[in-house]
């Protein structure tokens, strides 16, 4: 006797998935399906995950998120796992060479901006316990929760990024400019900008009831 096709498997295809998702999502690119997913719009308290996305968000300027979720490996790699202690301790020597490493986007000023974000990002630590902390007071300790139902209505800036982009650049970071800022506000939860329609809207509004701590 014939055992059974498993569910989902070869012989019998997994029903496909019909969810209502955000449209910069729907370009039949599993990496930014699942980036959307999972991680898009999540509150983030953990300081090594925010430094992550600032060293990726500044690497964007001027290229695709689809482009740098497919180095991010290769990010994680060359920016020691995105600790921001041991990064800024990287020399001029790794910087070059980090310049020639196809794994990242061979930018010496973002490569070497995201030198100097490591170490600015440790003088935040210093001041504020966390940049954790410091980066949730612009939006008063909890995320905003907009209601876009139209991917145009989304904005590329706010008040809150010009605020947190303005202090810091004043503290000495580089590639943090509004723009940069809001996508990273995004990115982390500060703003929860997944269209009201989508899947994931109510997902990620339920999950700024709780703020864990873990710097």
């Amino acid at each position: 006797m014939d055992k059974p096709a498993r569910k989902g498997s070869a012989l019998t295809p997994s029903r496909p998935d019909r969810r209502r998702r955000c449209p910069w999502s729907l370009d039949n690119e599993p990496l930014l399906r699942e980036y959307h997913d999972r991680e898009w719009g999540v509150p983030v308290h953990a300081d090594r995950r925010h430094f992550e996305f600032l060293v990726l968000e500044g690497a964007q300027a001027g290229l695709s998120w689809l482009t740098i979720l497919k180095k991010r490996a290769g990010y994680a790699r060359a920016f020691c796992d995105f600790d921001p202690q041991r990064v800024a301790r990287l020399d001029q020597a790794r910087v070059q060479r980090l310049a020639g490493d196809p794994a990242i986007i061979r930018n010496r000023r973002k490569i070497e901006s995201a030198v100097r974000n490591a170490r600015a990002f440790l003088e935040v630590q210093r001041e504020f316990g966390s940049f954790d902390t410091y980066a949730w007071t612009f939006v008063g300790g909890g995320p905003r929760q907009n209601r876009w139902t139209r991917l145009r209505e989304v904005p590329a800036t706010s008040r809150e990024s010009e605020e947190f982009s303005k202090d810091l650049r004043a503290r000495g970071f580089g590639f943090v400019g509004p723009t940069i800022i809001y996508a990273h506000m995004q990115a982390v939860g500060m703003v929860n900008d997944h269209l009201t329609s989508c899947f994931r809207y109510g997902e990620v509004r339920r999950l700024a009831t709780t703020r864990p701590r873990s710097p």
